[in-house]
């Protein structure tokens, strides 16, 4: 990665995600329902009751230990079942499709934008939006810029913007994000 990430404001939680390609990816599924700092604060709370983050060790896991482990207080996420089945499931999906490496998203076989985005639809728990928003925080935050990546990500890869965590780089991006959901909540209830 190219710069220290400042997601969660939390030193150990960024830290975690500025280091290990696993943790983004899992804080970014577990980004629903909960406030986003929570979110992805989330990894580095499951690493430490996991003894860390892998994904083929969290691929073979016994689900119960996961979902006790994501339920213990305070609880990983709103709902520790299931999203516990979500993050199993994703990492299942990691290695049998890409050994285990997330990396592999956008460095196998030197994808395109639109490939790294197809990539991440196919992931559980990704839909369009989500990965979009990965996309754009890969690009934006990390370093990750395939030939096109802006026009995969759409308006989230656009500069100067604060849509989501793919802008958050401290205190005050985070309530500008947090204002501009807000208000295309308020535009979509109108």
């Amino acid at each position: 990665m190219t710069r220290s990430l400042h997601l969660t404001q939390d030193d150990e939680a960024d830290g975690l995600l500025s280091r290990n390609w696993l943790a983004l990816l899992l804080g970014m599924l577990l980004d629903q329902q909960i406030p986003m700092e929570k979110a992805f604060r989330g990894p580095h709370v499951l690493a430490e009751r996991l003894g860390g983050l892998e994904a083929e060790a969290i691929a073979t896991i016994d689900p119960d230990f996961l979902a006790a482990a994501m339920a213990k207080p305070p609880a990983v996420h709103r709902f520790p079942g299931s999203m516990a089945k979500r993050v199993q499931a994703l990492c299942v999906h990691l290695v049998a499709e890409h050994g285990g490496y997330v990396e592999a998203l956008w460095s196998e076989e030197d994808p395109d934008g639109r490939e790294v985005l197809r990539r991440l639809q196919a992931l559980p728990g990704f839909g369009a939006q989500k990965s979009q928003i990965f996309l754009a925080l890969l690009g934006k935050q990390c370093g990750v810029t395939p030939p096109g990546w802006r026009e995969a990500a759409g308006g989230y890869g656009e500069d100067g913007v604060h849509r989501s965590i793919a802008d958050v780089v401290d205190d005050r991006s985070i309530e500008q994000v947090r204002a501009y959901k807000r208000q295309a909540k308020g535009a979509a209830k109108a």
